[in-house]
């Protein structure tokens, strides 16, 4: 098949933002006294959006509404201020880009971060590439592995959807790939496994970020 676009995922697949979300998450929960969690936990508890993280880091206890919803504000506003202190591209990944634009291939990001922050961390981190969307979450409806984003992507670059990689590190990327009649890329650099990757649907595994070059 002749690719002609990639769609990205952004936390995990672009970017390592691991650091930045866990010592956020981690400032909030001291605030009301509450159990912090390692770094390598957070690995599992991101990728659906802030308001899953916030649910999936409080005690059981503590997953109110009322606390979700407060912590969940608080978070929005501390991370606001701390979204690229340690955030940065993964090794490899400028050299991609590079690639890819002198390929005239199309690209995007679609992530389940919130809209203002994804846009925010490629505006600062990325700021050398032309992606000819930038799309976080804004509406929960239309939250991964919800293809519906990824399909208004592919109009965007005037492509079919079996023309597009897409390029992502959890099951949920993979699932929203499979539901679009995308090329499932799985990126093995990112927060999850392989085994995750490969249940839910990935095409292939990526050992690095160069490797999809063998795909185009």
């Amino acid at each position: 098949m002749n690719y002609k676009g990639v769609i990205f995922d952004l936390d995990g697949t672009l970017v390592d933002s691991l650091e930045d979300l866990a010592d956020s998450m981690n400032t909030i929960l001291q605030n009301f006294n509450f159990p912090t969690h390692p770094l390598v936990a957070y690995k599992q508890f991101i990728g659906n959006g802030i308001r899953n993280l916030v649910y999936k880091t409080l005690p059981e206890a503590n997953r109110d509404e009322a606390t979700i919803n407060t912590c969940f504000n608080l978070m929005i506003e501390f991370y606001r201020d701390n979204c690229i202190n340690k955030t940065k591209p993964y090794d490899g990944i400028t050299a991609l880009l590079d690639a890819l634009v002198s390929r005239d291939i199309k690209m995007a990001v679609f992530s389940n971060k919130a809209d203002e922050f994804t846009r925010k961390i490629v505006q600062a981190l990325l700021p050398g590439w032309k992606f000819e969307a930038v799309v976080g979450l804004s509406t929960e409806a239309h939250k991964k592995p919800n293809p519906y984003v990824a399909l208004q992507l592919s109009e965007k670059f005037g492509l079919s959807p079996e023309e597009i990689v897409y390029v992502g590190d959890s099951g949920t990327d993979m699932q929203t790939a499979n539901n679009a009649g995308m090329y499932a890329a799985g990126a093995l650099w990112g927060f999850r496994t392989k085994e995750e990757l490969t249940t839910n649907g990935a095409n292939c595994l990526l050992c690095n970020p160069l490797n999809l070059l063998n795909i185009l």
